[in-house]
């Protein structure tokens, strides 16, 4: 216990006495935090818009209103030609072209339903979607507002049977856990867990790989040193500097983006406990395979790619295939960003993240052992 405490001292020193280092440990993290809440997002906040109207009547104008009322629509363009439509949505001028056909209010009147055309730039499959669903909720919006004013302009009829109201239909939405739908209440605590991640791997595979380059790790090991308490002395300062790093976070997230902390929060702090644990035992794996630092990075960034896109942090898991799920399900990053999200949005408690929690653990404990025999074996 007496060597891991100097080796420990040695250790919290040379971190802090590194500069550029301790920026990289605090401030790049939080200024990580900051841009990519904003810039991970799949919402459409502002979509341009070439309006092709051919019927020319007071109810197209009141489609065309209702769409730029929104908020997420801008008629930036119109003309009477699809094919100059389709000119500035090859240009980029426009993200979606709005077509409204000749006899759309006749058609409106007379049977209650008529048919616009929407055309959308689909290079991006994913904010082409997100577009076409938020026109589908105006215009269904629109359309049972019509419909309950023809029905009662047909009822007011002398012809009209009488005593018989008008029917009506109301849907009122609501949505639980993040009623405002601020998609960065979502991002943020996935973020964080890449921070962790990013903290826990590519720093404790640089540590170890620096030592080896510089040549004092054979020093070290020809030393009575124990071979576990050199380890010990390397993950520890990384493990209690991510802690730090998470607590800065959370901070951020609460006073600067408002993220909900609806749950107790030493659940989070357990799962990043368990997590980090195994985010070193995979740095510390990727400092034995490799003999440099700029080896150590590649492998490190490799790997963190495939962590990112199977976390289910940028892409929902279900829509994955079959296959890809599995392989997901063993991702640590995914079971602690579920449990992050869970216990700061829907205020989860220590029963309802328990699976989450268990996966940690048996991840912690396997990757740990696997890093620290490969390390031990390639030591020797």
């Amino acid at each position: 216990m007496r060597t891991l405490r100097f080796l420990l001292r040695k250790e919290f020193l040379q971190i802090l006495r590194d500069p550029a280092l301790v920026r990289m440990l605090f401030m790049i993290p939080i200024v990580q935090l900051m841009i990519l809440s904003n810039a991970a997002t799949f919402e459409v906040k502002r979509s341009r818009m070439h309006v092709v109207d051919h019927d020319h009547s007071a109810r197209s104008a009141a489609v065309i209103q209702r769409l730029v009322a929104s908020g997420r629509f801008v008629a930036t363009e119109a003309s009477n030609s699809v094919q100059r439509g389709d000119d500035a949505l090859m240009r980029r001028n426009v993200e979606m072209i709005l077509v409204i056909p000749h006899g759309f209010e006749s058609d409106l009147v007379r049977t209650r339903a008529a048919q616009v055309q929407v055309l959308l730039n689909a290079e991006d499959g994913a904010a082409a979607g997100v577009t076409q669903s938020y026109v589908r909720e105006v215009l269904a919006r629109y359309a049972a507002e019509q419909s309950v004013a023809l029905a009662a302009v047909a009822s007011a009829r002398p012809e009209a049977p009488p005593g018989r109201g008008v029917p009506r239909v109301e849907l009122r939405t609501r949505g639980w856990y993040n009623p405002e739908l601020d998609y960065r209440h979502y991002m943020v605590p996935g973020i964080l867990v890449q921070l962790l991640t990013i903290v826990g791997t590519l720093l404790t595979a640089m540590n170890v790989v620096r030592e080896k380059e510089a040549g004092t790790l054979e020093q070290l090991n020809v030393t009575p040193i124990p071979r576990a308490t050199f380890i010990a002395a390397k993950l520890i300062p990384l493990w209690v500097i991510a802690m730090v790093v998470l607590t800065i976070g959370l901070i951020v997230g609460r006073l600067v983006f408002t993220v909900p902390m609806l749950g107790p929060l030493w659940l989070v702090f357990a799962g990043a406990a368990l997590y980090l644990l195994a985010a070193l035992g995979i740095g510390l794996w990727i400092s034995a395979v490799t003999e440099t630092q700029q080896q150590a990075m590649f492998v490190n960034f490799a790997m963190l790619m495939v962590y990112l896109l199977m976390s289910g942090l940028f892409t929902p898991i279900a829509s994955m295939p079959p296959w890809a799920q599995w392989v997901a399900r063993a991702n640590p990053m995914m079971h602690f960003i579920a449990l992050m999200r869970g216990v700061m949005l829907r205020g989860a408690g220590p029963v309802d993240v328990l699976p989450q929690l268990g996966v940690l653990a048996v991840s912690a404990a396997l990757v740990l052992s696997i890093a620290i025999w490969r390390y031990q074996k390639r030591a020797s």
